[in-house]
């Protein structure tokens, strides 16, 4: 039977301070982007990764910057992840830069490090050689991130980190974002913390002042409005850090809970599809819970399904990039891993907010349905 309740994929998830933190932005008429939430904010992201940090308003908002900051031009190769959301890739065409994606490796569903050593290679050997690299940690899970810092230190490309999904995340016990030359973070209202829209850059301490420069306009030091370079509109507004300062408060309850829903779907829709498990030393937050179906079944089929009889919300793994008609054109590297995975894969309902009655009638739905079709 079709409950009213709506199951969405990953929802917001409030402790109950959120409130309390936004009445104090509001009675001491901090709504801009300076205050001290913003500051507390980033300090508390900086206390968990342990390196410094730029709230910004977005994680794209995050990569536009690195890309600016790196230098990137038009006509410049960024190789990425084939295997992302499209936020992971537009900011290269921002910067007039071409990206070169990458397909993924079964192991962690991330980056193949192997495709990614053999086309920095090629492009080396005809005078392309990349200006970076930007891994993604896919659903939270971490890419093989020492194998793939090694193959960038080689050939001294820069490695930049698309931890979007995975604050929470540690590759033996260190943070994600924080192996590269620098990383970012999305606080959107899908992840496990929010601030409704937002994100941050993750730098060496030396880069903070540049970084916030070119969130703020790039203004240049003088009384009057002085800029001497190009900047931009992307810090994180005062109002968005007291949010985030609440949610953050009780991340470690939020992964925990995300791990825990994963478990669950893993024990009872095991003999159905296969889930992703953590290799040694490997910790992923579980963002959201995917699994891969053994035998090919009809998955838009099963996910209208579950929509339209169960007022469930479930999706598709994320599209390749290369398969996207945005950027067909895009050069790309593999033998379609990325593609199968998009195939074969399904992301199912993971808010820190699921109760178990509802995530068993997520299961028994799931059921039912996957048997008639």
């Amino acid at each position: 039977m079709k409950q009213t309740k709506r199951i969405y994929l990953s929802p917001p998830y409030q402790n109950g301070t959120e409130q309390e933190l936004l009445n104090r932005v509001l009675q001491n008429n901090w709504l801009s982007t300076v205050g001290p939430e913003l500051k507390l904010f980033e300090d508390s992201i900086k206390s968990i990764i342990g390196q410094e940090v730029l709230a910004v308003n977005s994680g794209t908002s995050a990569l536009h910057l690195i890309l600016s900051q790196i230098g990137v031009n038009p006509g410049d190769e960024i190789l990425v992840s084939d295997l992302t959301f499209v936020a992971s890739i537009n900011p290269i065409r921002y910067m007039g830069a071409e990206p070169v994606l990458i397909d993924s490796e079964r192991l962690t569903w991330n980056i193949n490090p192997d495709i990614l050593e053999d086309v920095i290679l090629r492009r080396i050997e005809t005078g392309k050689k990349p200006k970076a690299v930007i891994v993604v940690h896919l659903y939270g899970m971490p890419a093989q991130i020492e194998k793939i810092h090694s193959i960038c230190e080689k050939y001294q490309i820069t490695l930049i980190e698309d931890a979007a999904e995975a604050l929470g995340s540690t590759y033996y016990k260190k943070a994600l974002g924080t192996f590269g030359e620098y990383g970012f973070l999305s606080f959107n209202g899908n992840k496990t913390i929010t601030t409704s829209g937002g994100g941050a850059v993750i730098c060496s301490k030396k880069e903070l002042d540049h970084f916030l420069k070119l969130a703020t306009q790039s203004k240049d030091e003088a009384l009057h409005y002085e800029h001497s370079e190009l900047g931009y509109n992307h810090r994180l507004s005062n109002v968005l850090a007291a949010l985030g300062l609440a949610q953050i408060s009780d991340l470690d309850h939020r992964v925990k809970r995300k791990r825990e829903i994963f478990e669950n779907y893993q024990n009872h829709l095991g003999d159905y599809m296969d889930f992703l498990e953590e290799p040694d030393g490997y910790f992923s937050s579980r963002w959201l819970s995917c699994g891969l179906f053994r035998v090919p079944v009809q998955i838009n089929a099963l996910i209208r399904k579950l929509d339209q009889e169960c007022n469930i919300e479930c999706r598709p793994i994320w599209k390749p990039m290369h398969l996207q008609p945005l950027y067909k054109e895009a050069t790309f590297f593999g033998s379609g891993v990325s593609k199968d995975l998009f195939n074969n894969g399904i992301c199912l309902p993971s808010g820190v907010g699921l109760t178990l009655p509802d995530q068993e009638y997520v299961i028994d739905s799931f059921k039912r349905i996957i048997e008639r079709l």
